[in-house]
């Protein structure tokens, strides 16, 4: 038994993106630790709430414009929002949490002229799923599911993004709108 192993441990490092925390967490990595939770919740969830926060501070000192709109701010979430995943528990809880801020700070901001929605992606054809494409099996049972046929491009999202930055959605807060090829309608 190896008296510096960390193997079957899970470690909490706070302030591991950077730094010192960053090569703690390293080294406890590379001892046998589990430590994705924290990075995927840094990343995924940790990193969204403070960016909104400070980004939803400015736009309350902003002057609204006739309608009374100060701007808008577009999470991204995810379709484990909603089903929470496989294999992907702590990417689920971030992604569910983003939802979840997405309509506590709508809730806090949309009378004062900030709408928060997010867009929650199906399966997109990206580097990130690159495991899934190549694994027949479950990229097969993947794609009987969608009814579009098809797995998400990323240019697939323009349309959505410049929806809710506009105008357009000038009425719509608090959403998490899912681009899923009809995914979540199965």
């Amino acid at each position: 038994m190896d008296l510096f192993s960390l193997t079957d441990r899970t470690a909490l490092v706070t302030g591991g993106t950077r730094g010192i925390g960053q090569q703690m967490a390293i080294a406890m990595a590379e001892a046998g630790a589990d430590i994705i939770l924290v990075q995927v919740l840094q990343v995924n969830l940790s990193t969204i709430f403070t960016l909104c926060r400070d980004i939803g501070a400015y736009m309350l000192t902003r002057t609204p414009d006739s309608s009374g709109h100060r701007g808008n701010i577009i999470n991204i979430a995810s379709l484990v929002s909603f089903q929470g995943g496989l294999t992907v528990p702590a990417y689920a809880a971030a992604k569910g949490g983003v939802a979840q801020l997405t309509k506590a700070l709508s809730n806090e901001w949309a009378a004062k002229g900030i709408n928060v929605n997010a867009i929650a992606p199906g399966y997109v054809a990206t580097d990130m799923n690159t495991a899934l494409l190549q694994d027949p099996e479950r990229s097969a049972s993947i794609l009987a599911r969608i009814p579009a046929g098809r797995w998400a491009t990323p240019e697939d999202f323009k349309g959505v993004t410049i929806f809710l930055a506009s105008r357009a959605s000038g009425y719509v807060s608090g959403e998490i709108l899912t681009v899923d090829g009809g995914w979540m309608g199965r």
